[in-house]
């Protein structure tokens, strides 16, 4: 996958890849020349006493040296360069991947899952690639460069090799056959350290308010030390290779020296052979210790490439048809046709056979238990989820044959969490109407009932908004949310429970003010509470996946009995409280 994956994501950068490649062969070439270069200034300089000789040797010594440091700074630049532009495609990939993820590929993968594989995944690729455009082309040449150029230098010397290298080899394989298994495991450790963390700092009011601080603290503490452990003994692994390979040179070079004396003893060797021989040794084993640093970045780096080419791979479920249908004048009509639905892996359907329409001007709500399938009907409008049977029909087309953009274009969605994003109150109310005028967002305030706290605030409409919206209270999220909404102008408004974290008072203005603000549009409110929706124009109840009632609240009220149970156990609770 790794192979594949840089393959892919090279492609717009071979120009600067092939440059780096002759750059670096052209660096290693020039590396394996300076030795033979050494050697003929002690053959025919030192050891003849031909000063002019030396100069001339060790002047073009130097010129190479330089052209080596040039060549050197031009193949590490365009190196990092390609690694850091790869890194910032991959994390782009991935984001816009995501972007298309339906609920389903997002409960599969997870979201701390996906925060690691597109900010950890993605920079062990990227240092793999920065130091692999160099080492992998440069270690190569040089050890074979290294090989050949030994036995120039002496071929009873280079008897040697055949021993050294392939036991270096051993090493490095052994090495690897341990490190890859605990490579992947420490990437799925980081995501429960990930997964972990985020629920202590997403959850942390809860987390206070039962007082569970020490055993969210023995969770992290038990997810950190299972990486640290397996981090350590990847570590331990790989703090056997330098000392081996450094082992392994320096007796080596014994051997050399032993062996070579001997030739230089009986007239077999110059000596400046020798110390090219020991120069080429050195370079061989310093490219097979490059090598094994490698060894230490491919078994990550390819862990990594498998879980970004997964999600990479990973074809949503819901998608723009190949031939998508215009509506030409859009009204808003939505209708549920004999509908079912089951969530991936569910034994039981959320929906059966689920039949209703929803019409401009007309506000509809739908209430029923906790698990009736309220909120999946919002969802199958808006196409989080298809229906595995039935239709349902958006302005007279079946949504699985319209685009994404445009659907969720006309939809004005408030869900159950209400979710404000970083920037000011006036950048999240325009999320879904850039153009928006200042005036369009208090008049949408003002119908929300957010204007007053807004205007109370230092920097009105300017004024900063954290993350998630904690920087208000729940209800004054929901109406801010609700606000946001509003000032989309779409032509259909889902409510999705939004109105729990309000007062009754607050509730009441709040449904007023949308009657005649969205008098035009089709309107859906789910909620458990009698007292939102029972002036809605329509009311379907919900049991168990089925709809058991539709009517208004007084004809629900005489024909409906699960309807009957839901305003007798909370109006007359309600009551008998008083």
């Amino acid at each position: 996958m790794l192979t594949r994956l840089l393959a892919r994501h090279l492609r717009p950068y071979r120009r600067q890849v092939a440059l780096v490649i002759v750059l670096i062969v052209v660096q290693s070439i020039a590396n394996l020349y300076l030795p033979n270069l050494n050697a003929d200034i002690i053959n025919n300089g030192v050891v003849r006493g031909d000063i002019a000789y030396i100069w001339r040797t060790g002047g073009l010594m130097l010129a190479v040296a330089v052209g080596l440091s040039i060549v050197a700074v031009v193949a590490a630049y365009f190196s990092a360069q390609v690694a850091m532009s790869t890194g910032r495609d991959l994390r782009k990939a991935i984001f816009s991947q995501v972007q298309r993820f339906s609920a389903v590929e997002m409960n599969r993968f997870g979201a701390p899952s996906l925060i690691t594989r597109n900010t950890n995944d993605v920079q062990q690729v990227q240092i793999f690639l920065a130091f692999g455009l160099v080492i992998l082309v440069s270690a190569p040449i040089t050890a074979v460069g290294g090989v050949i150029m030994a036995l120039y230098e002496n071929r009873t010397l280079s008897a040697l090799l055949l021993v050294i290298i392939p036991f270096m080899a051993l090493v490095i394989g052994v090495l690897l056959l341990l490190a890859v298994p605990l490579f992947r495991s420490m990437q799925v450790r980081i995501d429960r350290i990930n997964q972990v963390l985020r629920e202590q700092i997403t959850g942390v009011r809860v987390v206070r308010a039962f007082v569970r601080m020490e055993h969210e603290r023995t969770r992290f503490a038990r997810a950190n030390v299972d990486l640290t452990a397996t981090a350590l003994r990847v570590n331990r692994i790989f703090t056997v290779a330098m000392p081996a390979m450094l082992g392994i040179f320096n007796l080596s070079s014994v051997a050399v020296l032993w062996f070579g004396g001997h030739l230089i003893a009986s007239g077999s060797m110059p000596i400046g052979n020798l110390t090219a021989f020991l120069t080429y040794l050195m370079q061989i084993l310093m490219a097979v210790m490059m090598a094994t640093m490698m060894t230490i970045l491919i078994p990550r780096a390819s862990a990594c490439a498998d879980r970004i080419g997964e999600v990479l791979a990973t074809a949503p479920v819901i998608v723009d048809p190949a031939r998508p249908v215009t509506v030409a004048a859009p009204t808003g009509t939505v209708e549920f046709r004999g509908v079912t639905f089951h969530y991936p892996g569910a034994e039981r359907p959320v929906l059966r056979d689920v039949s209703f329409c929803l019409r401009p001007g007309v506000t509809t709500a739908i209430i029923g238990s906790t698990g009736s399938g309220k909120t999946t009907i919002v969802k199958l409008i808006t196409r989080f989820f298809d229906a595995t049977g039935g239709a349902v029909v958006v302005d007279g087309v079946d949504v699985r044959e319209r685009s994404l953009e445009s659907l969720w274009d006309g939809i004005g969605l408030v869900p159950q969490q209400a979710y404000l994003f970083g920037g000011t109150v006036a950048s999240n109310l325009r999320l879904g109407r850039p153009e928006a005028t200042d005036d369009d967002l208090w008049r949408s305030l003002r119908v929300a009932q957010a204007a007053d706290f807004v205007s109370e605030m230092p920097n009105g409409l300017s004024e900063p908004m954290a993350q998630g919206g904690t920087s208000v209270s729940g209800g004054q999220r929901q109406r801010l949310a609700i606000a946001r909404a509003l000032v989309k102008r779409p032509r259909i408004y889902l409510f999705d429970d939004c109105f729990s974290a309000l007062d009754a008072a607050t509730d009441a203005r709040l449904r007023a003010a949308l009657t005649s603000e969205t008098r035009d549009a089709t309107v859906v409110i789910v909620s458990q509470r009698v007292s939102t929706i029972r002036q809605a124009d329509q009311i379907i109840v919900m049991e168990e996946g089925a709809v058991v009632g539709t009517g208004t609240h007084a004809e629900l009220l005489t024909g409906c009995p699960t309807y009957q149970e839901i305003v007798d156990s909370q109006l007359r609770g309600e009551e008998s409280v008083a």
